[in-house]
């Protein structure tokens, strides 16, 4: 990977994007379904990727960063909102009304008043209002964790780039099903997309936030 990481920076790529002036927390899909082991969606990874979440969220609350999260619903497990989706992917029915797997996964949980958009596509932005929300706020960089990395977050910071803000994807605060998709997808987002970084460097540029940071 190494190897490949020089080939890919002579050739241009991963060049940093960086933070700028108003960042956003976007916590993507932090459900339950993907931390219990009973779930068709569970990630061995899962609940480590949630308590990197639960410390991002915090450390976002305490420099005044709004945070934001998704959530998949469906009214029923017939999916209709995303026919074709739930066709290809038939385990998106745990998301169905009433399913409690479709609950955030402890220690997760939205403060008062943070904003909940609720998708039915991979993508945070397909078929929302989340980009109006960002832009309305005066949103420029959205910092990024959730499920899974090769799904919705990798749909997510792509369509956030699309939509004009810079996507910062935490990487401890993402999982996947196997430890392939999930650091192959990071390495290509970080390659063309969005600028990957660890939650240690994140807190840190939190803390600065909270510190200096620019109106």
């Amino acid at each position: 990977m190494a190897e490949l990481g020089e080939d890919y920076a002579r050739a241009g790529f991963a060049r940093r994007l960086g933070w700028g002036t108003r960042p956003a927390v976007l916590l993507v899909d932090p459900a339950l379904a993907y931390t219990d082991p009973d779930s068709p969606l569970f990630l061995m990874t899962g609940q480590a990727a949630a308590e990197a979440m639960a410390e991002l969220a915090d450390a976002a609350r305490a420099a005044g960063i709004p945070v934001l999260w998704t959530r998949v619903h469906f009214a029923d497990e017939t999916c209709a909102e995303a026919p074709l989706f739930a066709a290809k992917v038939p385990a998106l029915k745990v998301f169905a009304d009433g399913n409690p797997l479709g609950d955030f996964a402890p220690p997760l949980r939205p403060a008062p008043g943070e904003q909940v958009v609720v998708k039915h596509y991979a993508s945070a932005f397909a078929g929302t209002s989340l980009a109006a929300w960002l832009a309305s706020h005066s949103i420029d960089t959205v910092v990024i964790g959730g499920y899974s990395t090769s799904g919705c977050v990798r749909a997510s910071a792509l369509d956030a780039l699309q939509h004009g803000f810079r996507p910062i994807v935490v990487r401890d605060a993402c999982a996947d099903r196997d430890g392939g998709p999930h650091d192959h997808n990071l390495f290509d987002l970080d390659a063309k997309y969005a600028d990957v970084v660890t939650l240690a460097e994140t807190l840190q540029t939190l803390i600065w936030y909270a510190a200096e940071r620019p109106e």
